[in-house]
């Protein structure tokens, strides 16, 4: 027997958690390891349980889903953590995804939905629309050159971080900025999908990151604005 997928549900609201969990629990493979109704809570559990996967409410008394999901993130990189959102707030989608989120659902989600988005999360690929992606990259570049204008610089350049890529490794970060799909990257640059997942492990551990997404906000970060 396969070893399930065990995943904790943090929301502030019983309704929801419970509703996530009955969709959950229907699934096979898939075990609700434990809930939390706030972030506090939140981190005990992941202390406790060491889940595969936590769906993170934003929105929380005591502590919120941000520093939850950052505490959790430096003590246990290992779990990943998916933010709850009721809307697409910039602000809080960039502070989420900063924090160690590997991603964000909407909570008007269908069931079909939330169970193919935990699908692509167990096979490694970003839960977070291509579209967005591109969106945190413009964003992240606007706030990078205006507080290196209030600083009297320019954003860094890629000879000032210390990681050295390769051309290849170049080419997949420029489509992960791009919001690619594993299935897409190997399209592109005529590789087979085990060769892409190959070169973005060689990536993250260069980088430094746990995910493609963090790797986005790294690149971002950094001036690693690559053509």
């Amino acid at each position: 027997m396969s070893v399930p997928y065990r995943i904790i549900i943090c929301d502030d609201q019983t309704l929801i958690r419970q509703s996530l969990a009955i969709v959950l629990e229907r699934q096979p493979g898939i075990e609700v390891a434990g809930e939390a109704a706030d972030g506090i809570e939140a981190v005990e559990q992941a202390a406790l349980l060491r889940p595969d996967l936590i769906l993170m409410d934003m929105r929380m008394p005591r502590m919120d889903g941000i520093e939850a999901t950052r505490s959790i993130a430096q003590a246990y990189p290992d779990i990943k953590i998916v933010a709850l959102t009721t809307f697409e707030e910039d602000e809080l989608i960039t502070g989420c995804l900063e924090a160690g989120a590997i991603g964000y659902l909407l909570k008007d989600l269908t069931p079909e939905e939330l169970l193919k988005a935990i699908e692509l999360i167990r096979s490694g690929e970003s839960i977070v629309p291509a579209s967005y992606l591109r969106k945190l990259s413009g964003l992240m570049r606007s706030l990078g050159s205006a507080e290196a204008k209030r600083a009297g610089g320019t954003p860094p350049a890629l000879s000032s971080v210390s990681v050295q890529l390769t051309e290849r490794e170049r080419e997949v970060l420029g489509l992960l900025l791009e919001g690619c799909s594993n299935k897409e990257i190997s399209a592109r640059l005529f590789l087979s999908e085990t060769t892409v997942k190959n070169h973005l492990s060689s990536l993250f551990a260069k980088l430094d990151v746990r995910d493609r997404t963090q790797a986005v906000i790294f690149a971002v970060e950094n001036g690693l604005h690559l053509k």
